[in-house]
């Protein structure tokens, strides 16, 4: 309440009790997965995502989640969050980030151009219960371990690490301030510091994260034709097929310019459109509809790049109700900055067309300092890894939800994380098991696939 008569509260509505909670759900419930549990078919699931996105691409997707159990993963968030919704849950709600797999965190530039380690995909982020970004982050651990052929005892002390970086952080942040919390960053030089040669794993992180940006994506992804600067094709996953956009992306940028602050719209006033491409990126977004948009300032030539990408409904709407926002991008965007320390100057959102030819886009900057350690490189010492990604989920859900009630429901002693790890490994074998469904349906001509990986 406020202690100024007459004047309203700035206080969130709605605190649970974590350790009354505990009651309610027990924690020794959050572990396990038996298939009875499962109230849906993963294929059917899949495919039922696919109304949105561009036909065109349908293949690629089918081929990259067809590839292995890992990649599968990936693009299957539908089908665990189906599943995660079947079972008990704290009722302890965040800002899930919603696909809080391993390589879903990462570093880039924050706006002060400073290096931060950080989350960094946010199309499913919606309010949930703060263990189903656990549980979805520890199972891709053990996942990526047997990807990378990681022993079982290796695979369960990463796994383990990855839950005690969690919730040591979560302890620590009970006990800060809530402006502290929403300042907290993690640089380059504290993330370095879970590697084992600190010194030698920054300046490594400093020298990649400078060979993320607009300048350099601009002298490897550029060409000139016809005296005109233009991308780079890759085909399949990279083009100039647009014929069937020209008129959207036109209405996109311009509306995206319209919906940035004044300041962003001043800096954004002095760069023109060069060039446009469509992209295929990731696994969970193949389909979607993606572009890169190439800009020069006119009076330098400074390139900048913008990736346009479009946003559909949160896989956990179905189970969790639909988002509180107008449009889709938007919905991303304020999940992004509600979760990120620090976030992308010029994310923004926007949406374009009618009735089925009606598309929902964000629009933030390409690359930007982004680096993503390659799973060659995080298999070795996945558990120091997976605590560093344990610590940032932590702030994360600290920043969006009663930290003190997670401390309080989680407790001191190991119950949870016997049941977390417990589970990891259950659905690991469960998401093997649909992988194995989906590679069988795609051989006998059930689902058209376009196989390879870029």
């Amino acid at each position: 309440m406020s202690s100024i008569p007459g004047v309203a509260s700035l206080s969130v509505p709605g605190a649970v009790d974590g350790r009354a909670q505990r009651k309610v759900v027990p924690r020794s419930s959050l572990g396990g997965w038996d298939v009875r549990y499962r109230a849906q078919d993963p294929i059917a699931t899949i495919l039922g995502q696919e109304d949105i996105r561009d036909p065109a691409l349908l293949g690629l997707r089918h081929g990259r989640m067809g590839a292995s159990p890992w990649t599968y993963y990936r693009g299957a968030a539908a089908v665990m969050a189906a599943d995660l919704a079947q079972r008990p849950h704290s009722g302890i709600p965040v800002q899930l980030c919603g696909d809080a797999h391993v390589l879903n965190f990462g570093l880039w530039n924050t706006p002060e151009r400073s290096l931060a380690f950080d989350l960094r995909d946010f199309d499913e982020t919606l309010p949930g219960p703060f263990e189903w970004d656990v549980k979805r982050f520890l199972t891709s651990l053990v996942v990526l371990a047997r990807e990378n052929g990681l022993r079982n005892s290796a695979t369960r002390k990463a796994v383990r690490a990855g839950y005690q970086g969690y919730r040591q952080w979560i302890g620590k942040y009970a006990t800060w301030p809530e402006l502290d919390i929403w300042y907290d960053l993690v640089r380059s030089e504290r993330f370095a510091t879970y590697a084992k040669q600190a010194d030698d794993t920054e300046r490594i992180l400093e020298r990649r994260a400078a060979k993320r940006t607009s300048r350099a994506a601009f002298d490897k992804m550029t060409w000139v034709v016809d005296g005109r600067r233009q991308i780079v094709e890759k085909p399949p996953y990279r083009t100039h097929a647009l014929t069937d956009y020209a008129g959207q992306l036109t209405k996109i940028i311009r509306q995206y310019q319209a919906s940035v602050r004044d300041d962003l719209r001043e800096l954004l006033g002095h760069f023109d459109v060069v060039d446009l491409a469509q992209q295929v990126v990731g696994v969970g977004s193949v389909g979607m509809r993606v572009f890169l948009m190439l800009a020069e300032e006119r009076r330098t030539g400074d390139p900048l790049f913008l990736q346009i990408k479009q946003a559909g409904p949160s896989v956990y709407e179905p189970y969790l109700g639909v988002s509180a926002y107008a449009q889709h991008g938007e919905r991303v965007v304020n999940g992004q900055r509600l979760i990120q320390s620090a976030t992308d100057s010029f994310v923004g959102w926007t949406a374009v067309g009618t009735g089925e030819e009606h598309h929902e886009y964000y629009v933030r900057q390409f690359r930007d300092g982004k680096v993503i350690p390659d799973t060659t490189e995080i298999t070795p010492q996945l558990a120091r890894y997976a605590h560093a990604c344990g610590h940032v989920l932590a702030r994360a859900h600290a920043r969006s939800g009663d930290v003190a009630a997670i401390d309080d429901y989680l407790g001191n002693g190991d119950q949870v994380a016997d049941a977390l790890t417990e589970f990891a490994f259950a659905y690991d074998e469960q998401n093997a098991h649909d992988h194995g469904q989906l590679a069988q349906a795609i051989e006998d001509g059930r689902v058209d696939a376009v196989p390879g990986w870029p």
